[in-house]
C-alpha cells in the first residue's frame, strides 16, 4: 500500500483530497504547517491558524487517519518572509504563494513527508498531474484544473520535474460544487468553510502592519502623471522584433516629479505596487487613481487616472537568465529560438497570445495585446494548451 501524506490545512479543499486518497486504497497521514506565530499583523476572525489547525484535527478524526501539527516557522520565516521583506525593500511584489509552494509543500514539508516513509504528497491544489515517456524518459506534466474558476496551476509555476514526480492533485477532476458536495455528504467540518484568503498559511494579513515590522513608514510625494503626456505619445512604428527592440518595449518609462502634478503624501514607496488603487487616499479625481510606477530611492509613487491610462499598460516583460525556469526542460528553449504560448502575469487571469525570444541575457515575452500592470518581483507563466511549461520573475 503507498502512503501520502496530505497538507492538512482546515479547508475543505485538502480535506476532501485526504478522503479521495483514501477511498483509492492509500495510507494516508495528514500533516498541518504551522508556518507563523505573530498574530498581531493577521486579522484574527479570517483563518487564524489555530482554527484552522483544529478544523483540520477534527477532519482527520472522522477520516480516521494519523494526524499531527508540525512548526515549519523558522524555515518559513527565512525562506519566504526575509525575501518579501527584500523585495518590497527593492521596490518590487512577490508571490508568497508560488514561493511557498515551492520552499515549503513541495521542498521543506516534501522532505518531512518522505522521512515518515511516504511515496507522495498530495494537496487541496486545483491542477492535475499527468505522466508520459518523452524522449525515452519519464515526464511529468503539471495541467490546469478542470474547474477553470479554480485552476490553481499558476501557483505551482516553480515546481520541478522531481517535485511533480512526488505530487497528487486528488481534486484536479472536480469543481468547487463537487467538492462541497462530497465534503457535505461526509459531514465534514470544512464543507461550508470559506476559502482562505491572504498569505500561504498565514491567513488574511493586513500587509502594511506586517511591512512595517521591518519596513518603516517614510513619507513622500504622490504624483499624477496626465494620460496626455508627451511620454506616451512617442511614435509607436512598428519594428523588427530583436533583443534591442523587445529590451525598449520591456523597460518601464523612468518617471520624475516634473512630469506631473503633485496630489498628495504616502507613507512609503515600498507599501505600493502597481496597478493597486485602494491606500492611496486621494481624493478629488474625475476617474479613479491608480499606482503606474514607484520609485523606493527618491520615496515617490507616480498615479495616473483610469484603468486604461497608458501608463498602466506594457506588451512586453523581461526574465533574466537566472530567474528563468522550466517545469517541462525538454522543451527549454536554446538561445535565439522563440515559441508561440499562452501566458499570465497574475492568478486568475485569462491565459493570452504570446511569443518567448530566449537571448543570452534572458527571455523576453511579447504580448499580442497589450497587459495592465506588469510587475516587478511577480511571476509570469508560460502554457501550451492546459499544460504549464515554465516560468519566471519579471524583472522587467
Amino acid at each position: 500500500m503507498k502512503r501520502v501524506v496530505v497538507g492538512l490545512s482546515g479547508g475543505v479543499d485538502s480535506s476532501v483530497a485526504a478522503y479521495l486518497l483514501q477511498k483509492e486504497g492509500y495510507e494516508v497521514i495528514g500533516l498541518f504547517m504551522k508556518n507563523w506565530h505573530d498574530d498581531s499583523v493577521t486579522i484574527s476572525d479570517e483563518c487564524p491558524w489555530l482554527e484552522d489547525s483544529n478544523d483540520a484535527l477534527l477532519v482527520a478524526e472522522k477520516l480516521g487517519i494519523p494526524f499531527q501539527t508540525v512548526d515549519l516557522s523558522e524555515e518559513y520565516k527565512e525562506r519566504i518572509v526575509d525575501y518579501m521583506f527584500n523585495e518590497y525593500e527593492k521596490g518590487r511584489t512577490p508571490n508568497p504563494d508560488v514561493l511557498c509552494n515551492r520552499e515549503i509543500k513541495f521542498d521543506v514539508f516534501m522532505k518531512m513527508a518522505l522521512d515518515l516513509g511516504a511515496d507522495y504528497v498530495a494537496t487541496g491544489h486545483y491542477c492535475r498531474r499527468a505522466v508520459t515517456e518523452v524522449n525515452g524518459k519519464e515526464t511529468y506534466h503539471l495541467l490546469a484544473g478542470v474547474d477553470t474558476n479554480k485552476d490553481q496551476s499558476y501557483f505551482l509555476c516553480q515546481l520541478s520535474q522531481e517535485q511533480l514526480s512526488k505530487a497528487l492533485f486528488p481534486i484536479g477532476e472536480l469543481t468547487k460544487p463537487e467538492v462541497r458536495a462530497i465534503a457535505a455528504e461526509l459531514d465534514l467540518i470544512t464543507a461550508e468553510k470559506k476559502d482562505s484568503q491572504g498569505l500561504c498559511f498565514i491567513g488574511k494579513v493586513k500587509l502594511p502592519d506586517f511591512l512595517q515590522q521591518k519596513l518603516k513608514p517614510k513619507e513622500g510625494d504622490i504624483i499624477e502623471i496626465p494620460a496626455a503626456h508627451e511620454v506616451y505619445q512617442a511614435e509607436r512604428c512598428v519594428e523588427e522584433l530583436n533583443e534591442r527592440t523587445l529590451s525598449k518595449k520591456a523597460t518601464p518609462i523612468d518617471y520624475t516629479p516634473d512630469m506631473g502634478i503633485f496630489k498628495a503624501k504616502h507613507q512609503g514607496a515600498h507599501y505600493f505596487t502597481n496597478g493597486q488603487r485602494r491606500g492611496l487616499n486621494v481624493g478629488g479625481t474625475k476617474e479613479p487613481l491608480f499606482v503606474i510606477g514607484t520609485n523606493t530611492d527618491t520615496n515617490t509613487i507616480y498615479v495616473g487616472q483610469g484603468n486604461n491610462h497608458p501608463g498602466l499598460l506594457r506588451d512586453t516583460l523581461k526574465i533574466e537568465k537566472q530567474d528563468e525556469h522550466w517545469l517541462r526542460t525538454d522543451l527549454m528553449l536554446q538561445e535565439g529560438e522563440q515559441m508561440k504560448v499562452k501566458a499570465r502575469i497574475r492568478y486568475r487571469q485569462d491565459l493570452q497570445e504570446a511569443t518567448l525570444y530566449k537571448y543570452k541575457s534572458g527571455i523576453y515575452v511579447n504580448f499580442e495585446a497589450s497587459q495592465s500592470a506588469i510587475t516587478l518581483g511577480q511571476f509570469v507563466a508560460w502554457y501550451q494548451n492546459d499544460e504549464l511549461i515554465g516560468s519566471g520573475v519579471i524583472s522587467k
